[in-house]
């Protein structure tokens, strides 16, 4: 029974969808801030402008109007009540520069201004038949100063304060506030649902991955939305698919190795029960008890082969490289080999080069794949039939194969031949076969010496199984031998 799965405590954490919608409501806040900023610092001077060039207007037409005759006092007072409404000091200078009490209308209180508020520059521009537009500082305030010089002598000069221009822009900054704040809840709305839309796709991946831990392996996803996300439902679907078919091999796997243990274990316990109950006679104790022998090195053979094979993939797996002479290192096992062939009424031979090869690899391991490969041609070579160990320098590789004269493979057993039991499951009860899982062993221990393995036919009529390893100069090792093989051929004992 599968033990639930628990899930760790997320609850605490913000969800996706609601950083999303935080961080496109803050940046559109941060938008809004930045535009309301420039937009009023625009307004104010455009509008600090426009009441500049107002001004000279209105400065240039009172100046026209002090100097018509048929303009009435009551004219002059409307105007000058006009003036006052928007905090405008009227200031005329006579034609010696001097303040005109007479022309002037005490309406400075509405401004603010005293007259005598223009400095001496702007009183010569004016005098000498110049225009006076500016903005500076009177009287501790920013004020609009326009003049305009009068033709009979004099000049007429408007103040009025930078503030009342100002005020001019506030209802289309008041507009451009609202429809700032209008734009802001729309982003956040926006941001929103975007969110919530994007991270949809993410909480049914999250969904599929929590089912996938719990057991099930029919879950699939349907990659759509954006690209990335649809790349996130395909690599889910993968791995459920892949989840699904290691399963399934897994499963394969442990029925073939239960049916590969209870055989030994059953010729164990017959001959062992028939051994306790004394029933076996005096003369077939001792092949009983090799029978027995027998079946219980097949079961460690097993057990090791297993072993080994779950060791490949874990960190703990050790390759010590160092400089190895694959000459050597395969004469030498030639000799262990040779005297079991030789035992089992099967030839044994060894096609080498005629110096020494030097590699940087794990000795240890190389000799592991080499006791594999031979541990497999035996068992389906018949007497009579030869078995060699060959071994050649191809640049950049080193070529390292046990070669037999057994049944051989066909084509389609080459591709397959190193995966796990798939030669078991065909060839069982057809030929003597292993555990199923020595070929898949060599293929994992030349993938972690950064070779490769593979099959083929051989010379001598039978199956071929060859590694390659890679040839990198070996350190401290001296110079390398490209020799060829010798010329006599392979050595068949």
């Amino acid at each position: 029974m599968r033990s639930p799965v628990r899930r760790p405590r997320l609850a605490t954490r913000p969800a996706l969808a609601t950083r999303m919608a935080l961080v496109t409501t803050a940046v559109a806040l941060l938008a809004v801030v930045v535009a309301g900023a420039l937009t009023v610092g625009l307004l104010r001077d455009t509008a600090v402008a426009a009441s500049q060039r107002t001004l000279g207007r209105e400065a240039a037409l009172i100046a026209q109007l002090s100097e018509r005759p048929a303009a009435t006092a009551a004219q002059r007072r409307t105007v000058a009540k006009l003036l006052v409404s928007q905090r405008i000091t009227i200031v005329r200078l006579d034609a010696e520069g001097n303040i005109d009490r007479a022309g002037t209308r005490p309406v400075r209180a509405a401004a603010g201004f005293a007259p005598a508020a223009l400095d001496p520059s702007e009183v010569a521009t004016l005098l000498a038949g110049g225009s006076v537009d500016r903005t500076r500082r009177l009287g501790g305030v920013r004020a609009i100063v326009a003049g305009r010089p009068l033709d009979a002598g004099g000049a007429i000069a408007l103040l009025q304060p930078v503030s009342q221009a100002r005020e001019l822009s506030t209802p289309v900054r008041n507009r451009v506030a609202v429809g700032l704040l209008v734009g802001l809840a729309a982003a956040a709305l926006a941001g929103t649902l975007l969110a919530r839309w994007l991270a949809r796709p993410l909480r049914g991946a999250a969904r599929a991955a929590h089912r996938l831990a719990a057991g099930r392996r029919d879950v699939r996803l349907d990659p759509t939305g954006p690209a990335e996300l649809a790349e996130l439902a395909e690599a889910m679907n993968a791995l459920a698919a892949a989840l699904q078919g290691s399963e399934a091999g897994n499963r394969e796997f442990l029925l073939s190795v239960s049916h590969e243990l209870r055989t030994p274990l059953t010729a164990v316990r017959g001959f062992a029960e028939a051994l306790a109950d004394g029933v076996t006679p005096s003369a077939e104790v001792a092949r009983t008890g090799r029978i027995i022998l027998d079946e219980a090195e097949r079961l460690d053979r097993l057990v090791s082969d297993l072993l080994d094979l779950a060791r490949l993939g874990a960190d703990d797996f050790r390759v010590e490289p160092a400089p190895v002479d694959l000459r050597a290192l395969v004469r030498a096992a030639g000799e262990v080999w040779g005297a079991r062939c030789r035992a089992e009424g099967v030839r044994f031979g060894l096609d080498l080069p005629a110096g020494p090869v030097m590699v940087v690899t794990d000795g240890v391991r190389v000799r592991q794949i080499i006791d594999g490969l031979a541990e497999n041609a035996l068992r389906v070579v018949p007497a009579g039939a030869p078995i060699v160990f060959a071994l050649a320098v191809t640049p950049p590789w080193v070529v390292l194969a046990v070669r037999d004269g057994g049944p051989g493979l066909t084509e389609a057993d080459h591709a397959v031949a190193f995966d796990r039991s798939v030669l078991y499951e065909r060839y069982r009860g057809i030929r003597r076969v292993g555990t199923g899982v020595g070929l898949a062993l060599v293929a994992g221990l030349a993938a972690r010496l950064g070779g490769v393995a593979a099959a083929g036919d051989a010379p001598e009529g039978g199956a071929a199984f060859a590694v390659r390893l890679p040839r990198p100069d070996a350190p401290g090792a001296g110079p390398t031998t490209d020799a060829q093989p010798a010329a006599s051929g392979p050595v068949v004992g």
